[in-house]
């Protein structure tokens, strides 16, 4: 191979003569019999199961018997997808979290030949009057995948969007449609002003192909106006997302500023899970033994961004993987109470994937999670809160938010009984005067 091409060089050459000959690799032909490859499969993935399964044991499951019984299906399945679900029944059997199976994709060609939805970062509705701005989502600055393609453009809220590259958006389908594909590609949009005074306006824009990070963004904002609210500006929160990269940088963009308050929310809420929940409590276990005082600046902790008063978490049942180990080191270590509802209730976990011979790629619960307190139950089970708090459906048609609500009060009842950590007045500061002579000897 040579620079991602192959070619063939006699071996008493160096490879730069007339003789190299340089291969083709998209005239090379595959016949493939995709039920062989499937009786193939499902015997690779039995051994995967029984040689990497956490417990040698396979906790008392006869795993030939197993496969012997499902067997049979091999022959009946007609697609990948067919072939993935028997699997997940397969892995099923196993009754252990992180036994996932991703069917095989064929013919779809690579990823970046795929053009994609383009997404505006707003909320447009249907009006009278056509397709109408009802809010501009305001983007993050300190999150690069969180940037909003209509912020700063001039467009306001309760503009029409009229035309995507100059053709009419339809009043039934709106904008969408005619954004297929627009992903990551300049669009020319233009909009009638709100009211339907003054000439239309053109923007060119670059639509997000996800949105999902600006949205998000905007739901942490949202929620930490509403603990500002309830709390009076005496609660910090924190939402951690999952604990791989995104989670932890997620954890610090905020952290100064939220363990400055008097106590301090931890939101795991729907936490997908990951590796760094260790680096995280560590943080959260830090103590203020003293502070740092700059002149003309706020004083600083030490230990630096340690939480100055009570911790609160908030969990629930999407709170998942190492979101659950995080929800039952809050409980075992004591950091603060759990408010919500029982965590997911998986801690074996799985090391890397396994792609078979027919693409289908499966995963194998290789690492089991035992607690001093809890043993081996908070697999299938999960951990449950000290306070059971739930956000109904009623609650959020009506705005309210349940849980952060018992959350704040929690955290405010504890503030009266832990005070929070203060920085010294400048009162009393040392005294480096010259100090008087005594008398002079006659």
């Amino acid at each position: 191979a040579d620079g991602g091409e192959l070619r063939a060089v006699p071996a008493t050459e160096p490879g730069d003569s007339d003789s190299t000959v340089w291969i083709d690799v998209r005239r090379i032909l595959h016949e493939a019999d995709p039920g062989a490859e499937w009786r193939q499969a499902y015997e690779e993935a039995g051994r995967l199961i029984r040689s990497y399964f956490w417990d040698p044991g396979m906790c008392g499951i006869d795993w030939d018997a197993v496969l012997a019984q499902y067997r049979p299906l091999v022959e009946r399945v007609a697609s990948p997808d067919d072939f993935a679900d028997l699997l997940r029944e397969l892995l099923g059997e196993l009754g252990t979290s992180h036994a996932y199976v991703t069917a095989a994709r064929r013919n779809e060609g690579p990823p970046h030949y795929q053009r994609r939805q383009g997404f505006l970062g707003a909320d447009l509705v249907p009006r009278e009057h056509g397709w109408t701005v009802r809010r501009i989502l305001p983007g993050d600055s300190s999150d690069s995948r969180a940037r909003s393609p209509l912020a700063g453009t001039g467009i306001r809220e309760g503009a029409v969007l009229t035309r995507v590259d100059g053709r009419p958006v339809d009043p039934v389908t709106g904008p969408y449609p005619l954004l297929a594909g627009a992903g990551g590609t300049t669009v020319e949009l233009t909009f009638a002003p709100a009211g339907g005074t003054g000439p239309p306006r053109r923007v060119a824009v670059l639509p997000l192909i996800d949105e999902r990070p600006l949205r998000y963004q905007d739901w942490v904002a949202k929620r930490r106006a509403v603990v500002r609210e309830l709390s009076g500006g005496r609660c910090g929160y924190l939402h951690i997302p999952d604990m791989g990269g995104s989670g932890w940088a997620q954890f610090n963009r905020d952290l100064r500023m939220e363990v400055s308050r008097p106590a301090l929310i931890v939101d795991v809420r729907g936490n997908a899970g990951g590796h760094i929940s260790e680096l995280v409590v560590e943080t959260l276990t830090r103590t203020i033994l003293g502070w740092d005082l700059t002149r003309d600046a706020q004083p600083v902790s030490y230990a630096a961004n340690a939480p100055r008063g009570p911790v609160v978490a908030l969990a629930d049942e999407a709170t998942s993987s190492d979101g659950d180990m995080i929800t039952a080191a809050f409980k075992l270590l004591g950091l603060g109470p759990v408010v919500g509802q029982r965590t997911w209730g998986g801690v074996v976990g799985m090391t890397g994937r396994h792609e078979l011979g027919d693409g289908t790629v499966i995963t194998v619960p290789m690492n089991a999670a035992w607690f001093d307190a809890y043993g081996w139950s908070v697999e299938n089970k999960g951990v449950a809160p000290d306070l059971e708090a739930l956000r109904t459906p009623l609650d959020w048609a009506e705005g309210r938010y349940a849980v952060l609500d018992d959350a704040v009060r929690l955290a405010l009842e504890l503030l009266e009984s832990e005070p929070p950590a203060t920085p010294p007045a400048r009162s009393g500061v040392p005294d480096r005067s010259r100090p008087k002579l005594p008398p002079r000897a006659t």
